[in-house]
């Protein structure tokens, strides 16, 4: 096992890692939209949803892969009402379309709106 740390995603706000590699198989943690320069979190879903996308892939190229090679997700959402949104901007990054789990729940960390985390090939 080998774990996966960059500076160009948030670091672990917990006690985990942001990734491992198993066998040549990249499982991320979840991400949440947080702006690894500023910690900042961006306002509405959309430019959420963009931030935690970018995370994935920046974890993910940190481990030599990339979003193309992302065969599994698990998406959450704090609110189902912004599915429609979420996908848009989600469509732009799994370009591949990997299978999926999306789930509402009560929250998130940091009262967040979305997390993403993502299984791929190295």
């Amino acid at each position: 096992m080998k774990v996966i740390n960059t500076e160009m995603a948030p670091g672990a706000i917990g006690p985990y890692s942001q990734a491992f590699e198993v066998n040549g198989v990249i499982y991320t943690s979840g991400q949440i939209p947080v702006d690894p320069k500023d910690g900042m979190v961006p306002e509405g879903i959309t430019a959420q949803a963009e931030q935690s996308c970018k995370n994935v892939k920046a974890i993910l190229e940190s481990a030599d892969s990339k979003m193309e090679k992302v065969f599994k997700t698990t998406c959450f959402l704090s609110d189902m009402d912004d599915f429609a949104a979420f996908n848009e901007v989600y469509a732009n990054y799994f370009l591949s379309k990997p299978a999926r789990s999306c789930v509402a729940v009560k929250t998130l960390p940091k009262g967040v709106l979305c997390e993403i985390e993502a299984i791929a090939l190295k």
